[in-house]
């Protein structure tokens, strides 16, 4: 590959800082955490795991889903105090599992997660986030719209904070679908008979391109940029950073209520790591080693808990972006982290960014949780496997149904274990006791 300049690879990190800024203010926004301070937490848990990992994985890291419900609830109820101590606890959980991990050996932990398994749970990863990508493509679900759109029997009068937590599947916004299908054409376009550098950054030019047709159309209020300050967190924000964790009793219910939610992640670590290495062609189990990987996670989390925001987890957003630019250097993430730092001090940037339409980055998502499944798809065939054989299909059937099928599955309070979690333990142990002959 050509040697690509210090110029190019900021712009190739800035592209990787729009891939995950989206997935990564969401978090906090449902939660009520600050998503300044995720910004910040996400740029420096990223350098932080690339110092563990030895600057040869090229992982972003951002928030993490699975602790919504958990974090919510927690903050809602005791503060950012015992949130803090909760999200420091579920770091230390991972640092204590990448112990464990060391002891046992890397080939003990791969002989759990052979190609028969790993390529359907790379598909499954990839085809468990599609629907994330198309619900950014429907009509806003203002009251107005929730009402238009009542499923039949439901009566009309129920107050609307019971009918926004129905679930209602809005329809489809055409202007937003013409939007993400244009950009969807612009990745393809570029991706394919760009020339050079340009064929590097096909998120990038998306990115602005569909901006720029949003202002046209009239679908991107400014107000939110021009009323917001250049540099600086708010005065909100500050007070977070500065609350202490909690050593109370309180503190208790926080990591009961958090941190096992990282007994569960850990699954799903191994199909991200493992995606990402599917991507770049390198075994990261091996080198720099699962263990590492899994510490670097534990420490990246633990410097949110302290800075107070959400847990760190491995973004498939950037892995899409590796498997569609194909450059693979892992400088180019650390620069990445280094501008979501410097912007999470930006008030200008960060509220540019929240302006960006859902209508763009569900075309951008389209792209890029597609490459991820078809990633698995490539680990099948590069492995030849052999699907006339009933072992393999009924692995494989297992995994993808309920990888798929199963959504969140209480385990206890509001402790949930992601159908994704369970289908990787379905495929391992059916991996182990079919026999290889069937």
């Amino acid at each position: 590959m050509e040697q690509i300049s210090t110029g190019k690879k900021v712009i190739l990190g800035m592209q990787h800082v729009l891939a995950m800024f989206g997935a990564t203010v969401l978090v906090p926004m449902l939660t009520g955490l600050n998503p300044g301070i995720a910004i910040l937490a996400a740029g420096i848990g990223t350098l932080v795991f690339h110092s563990v990992t030895k600057g040869i994985v090229p992982v972003f890291l951002g928030s993490s889903f699975a602790f919504i419900s958990a974090i919510s609830l927690v903050l809602s109820q005791y503060g950012i105090g015992v949130v803090k101590t909760g999200i420091i606890a579920t770091g230390f959980v991972y640092i204590m599992m990448a112990g464990i991990i060391k002891l046992v050996g890397v080939e003990k932990v791969k002989s759990f997660f052979p190609p028969i398994v790993v390529g359907p749970m790379i598909m499954v990863i990839g085809l468990r986030l599609s629907p994330t990508a198309i619900n950014m493509l429907r009509i806003d679900s203002t009251p107005e719209n929730l009402l238009a759109n009542l499923p039949a029997g439901i009566p009309e009068d129920l107050p609307i904070e019971v009918i926004q937590n129905m679930g209602i599947v809005l329809p489809l916004d055409m202007q937003k679908v013409f939007v993400a299908l244009l950009v969807v054409c612009i990745v393809i376009a570029i991706s394919i008979w760009a020339k050079g550098f340009f064929k590097m950054i096909p998120i990038l030019i998306a990115v602005v391109m569909g901006y720029v047709v949003c202002l046209v159309m009239g679908m991107i209020d400014v107000t939110p940029i021009m009323e917001a300050s250049w540099i600086g967190f708010s005065e909100e924000a500050f007070s977070q950073i500065m609350t202490l964790p909690a050593f109370n009793q309180d503190a208790l219910v926080g990591i009961l209520a958090i941190a096992p939610i990282a007994l569960v992640v850990f699954i799903e670590h191994i199909g991200d790591i493992t995606t990402n290495g599917a991507v770049v062609g390198k075994d990261f189990f091996k080198n720099p080693g699962i263990h590492r990987t899994l510490l670097g996670d534990g420490l990246a989390t633990v410097a949110a808990g302290l800075l107070g925001g959400p847990a760190n987890t491995t973004y498939g957003e950037n892995t899409g972006v590796l498997a569609v630019t194909k450059v693979y250097d892992p400088k180019i993430i650390r620069i990445a982290a280094l501008f979501a730092v410097g912007l999470s001090l930006c008030g200008k940037f960060t509220a540019l960014v929240n302006t960006i339409p859902g209508a763009v980055m569900g075309g951008i998502s389209i792209v890029l949780f597609g490459m991820i499944a078809a990633v698995g798809v490539r680990t099948l065939v590069e492995e030849q496997l052999d699907f006339k054989h009933s072992r393999n299909l009924l692995i494989a059937a297992v995994i993808f149904v309920v990888g798929i099928g199963v959504s969140d599955v209480p385990m206890w309070g509001n402790i949930t274990i992601s159908g994704l979690a369970i289908a990787a333990l379905f495929g391992v142990i059916l991996n182990k006791f079919l026999p290889q002959d069937l």
